[in-house]
């Protein structure tokens, strides 16, 4: 555990709770992936899978920290796994806000063609994505990162002025 906490520069035992949470929530993915593409083969084979592709999954995800690690800017590295649990959540978020917002509207698949009710969707999703994003960033202590990350995201989209 020693050796643990020296690699994610974690210095109180609450910050084990991001770890954990990132852990719980790849495997919730990697089972959820393997039920939804091999159900029909069986439980103990999208077990097995599951776990596959949770060891496949960490694999990746421990590569894309080692190379996100240069480009953020984080104080320690056990907080880039509270990034990626607020970017989860607000896409999770953003796309479960949008549904009952496109249904108030009176936007439904029934009434546009499914190509423009996509569009829309997306559109709308990205709008409450960028709400959320710095809510989230905010609730898990995370504000300064993603204020700077939203402001750069909106020059991208040219929506606000300012350097890249």
């Amino acid at each position: 555990m020693k050796k643990f906490k020296e690699a994610w520069e974690i210095q109180h035992n609450w910050q084990l709770l991001f770890p954990l949470l990132g852990l719980v929530g790849l495997g919730y993915s990697a089972y959820k992936l393997s039920h939804v593409l091999f159900q029909k083969f069986g439980t103990v084979i999208s077990l097995i899978l599951a776990v596959v592709f949770f060891f496949s999954l960490l694999w990746v995800t421990l590569k894309l920290f080692k190379w996100l690690e240069k480009r953020w800017i984080l104080q320690y590295r056990w907080e880039m796994i509270r990034v990626f649990i607020v970017f989860a959540i607000t896409g999770s978020a953003s796309m479960y806000i949008g549904r009952p917002i496109m249904s108030w509207i009176g936007i439904t698949k029934d009434n546009l063609h499914p190509l423009i009710y996509w569009v829309l969707f997306v559109i709308i999703g990205l709008i409450f994505y960028q709400i959320l994003l710095v809510t989230f960033g905010w609730l898990f202590g995370q504000h300064k990162f993603f204020w700077e990350f939203e402001k750069k995201m909106l020059r991208r989209f040219s929506l606000i002025k300012g350097k890249n």
